[in-house]
């Protein structure tokens, strides 16, 4: 635009001066939480990896959200200025509700709606004036980047994260700066201490502290645990247990386990488990299957896709590898090593927790002997593992020394009877006590 300066007489005569000014106009955009899959409609918000005020690039991570099936990182698909957060850590947000604002350059907005009006114009520049005041008044908490563990430590130590100054990427906040505040503080009040006339000791019975209690909200993991498991308990199931010689199996994965560890995996006795689960399934297909809500149609799946319990911080989830009944020991080892990985570090896919037909829990690793598993919907049955015993056992009229496993079956027993599972489970035991004929894939 151009100001007109106060004309000046020269000469007789009138010079008119005019100053141009120019500015690179923005607009305001609500980035909206779009749909991440599965019919989920609600997520929590677990970590922002941005504050009030950042510059952001398309593709940057915005923040880490949780459904009830996994966690997803949340990115940008502009460029520009954060300018609101719509939500703090450990609050819900839904899909297709704002997530946060977001000052992009006019020439990208305009690029999405270039229909935009005149007085839609004025509008947006109206509300983003509103949001800019509105700023002012977020919550600190947003202002200083710091994971939650380290914010917990930092409302342990009555610290204010405004008053660190953050050595990480961003200027976050790293539990290094708050142990380093906290022996600045310590010291500090050593020293002043030290000045101090001392007291003499005064010996004084303290009062009995009672810990105080807490409410913990279920969400993520532990809410869809919930679910699951509360659907479960209206199955009409049957167990199943039997006692396993795993001898034979113990002694062949210490023959193989050196060969093994040149290929940079740790075989454990799982994969065995679950190649024998594959065969037993192939000669009873009727296991390997799911069932609607209503208990109307069986779908007798193609493919073995066995899911795996895996105990994570955050707890028991149950993710699957698939088509098992194409796979090697070698192969099913793999797989199941890059599913505990990715369990422990959050970064399991819709994909490696949807589409199971069967699960095998293995509790003996932990401790425990016998276990009552309970059925993972729409699933028809499950295997509990307990650990391994050194028992003596006859074997033809001699006293020996064997190592031995509890395992227990579960089925649903509206689609299952006893005795399909009792032949099932006989065929699966025949392939673990003998385990060449798995490496043999007989």
């Amino acid at each position: 635009m151009a100001l007109r300066i106060i004309p000046k007489l020269i000469n007789n005569s009138v010079r008119r001066r005019y100053l141009h000014l120019s500015s690179r106009h923005c607009k305001l955009i609500q980035f909206i939480l779009s749909d991440i899959g599965e019919g989920i409609r609600e997520v929590t918000v677990k970590d922002w990896f941005v504050k009030v005020g950042d510059k952001i690039s398309q593709f940057d991570d915005i923040c880490l959200v949780e459904s009830d099936k996994a966690s997803v990182n949340i990115t940008s698909r502009y460029d520009g200025t954060v300018k609101r957060l719509y939500h703090g850590i450990g609050d819900t947000a839904f899909v297709g509700k704002a997530l946060v604002d977001i000052d992009i350059p006019d020439d990208e907005s305009a690029s999405e709606k270039e229909s935009d009006s005149e007085d839609a114009k004025d509008h947006v520049s109206e509300d983003r004036m509103k949001l800019v005041t509105e700023d002012k008044k977020v919550d600190e908490r947003f202002k200083t980047l710091a994971t939650p563990a380290v914010r917990r430590l930092a409302m342990a130590h009555n610290i204010l994260l405004q008053d660190i100054k953050g050595t990480g990427k961003g200027g976050r906040v790293m539990k290094e700066d708050i142990l380093k505040h906290i022996d600045q503080e310590e010291s500090l009040a050593k020293l002043e201490s030290s000045q101090k006339p001392q007291p003499p000791p005064q010996v004084e019975k303290q009062p009995r502290v009672t810990p105080s209690d807490r409410v913990v909200v279920i969400s993520g993991i532990k809410k869809a645990m919930v679910k699951s498991m509360t659907l479960s308990n209206t199955i009409p199931s049957f167990g199943y247990s039997d006692d396993i010689n795993v001898t034979k199996l113990v002694a062949a994965r210490e023959e193989i386990k050196e060969m093994t560890k040149k290929l940079g995996l740790n075989i454990t006795y799982m994969p065995f488990f679950l190649k024998a689960l594959s065969k037993g399934l192939d000669k009873f297909p009727e296991l390997n299957a799911t069932v609607d809500e209503k208990c109307e149609k069986i779908t007798v799946r193609g493919s073995h896709n066995i899911g795996v319990a895996i105990d994570t911080p955050d707890g028991l989830i149950v993710p699957n590898i698939k088509n098992v009944q194409d796979l090697s020991i070698v192969e099913i080892s793999q797989q199941l090593n890059n599913l505990i990985v990715k369990a422990k570090e959050r970064k399991l896919s819709f994909d490696d927790l949807s589409g199971g037909t069967f699960t095998i829990s293995n509790i003996g690793i932990i401790g425990g002997t016998y276990v009552r598993p309970l059925i993972n919907p729409p699933e028809v049955a499950i295997l509990g593992i307990g650990k391994f015993q050194n028992t003596p056992i006859y074997v033809d009229d001699n006293l020996v020394k064997a190592n031995m496993c509890q395992v227990s079956w579960a089925a649903d027993h509206r689609v299952i009877d006893g005795a399909t599972m009792a032949r099932f489970a006989n065929v699966w035991r025949d392939y673990v006590e003998n385990p060449l004929y798995l490496m043999l894939n007989a």
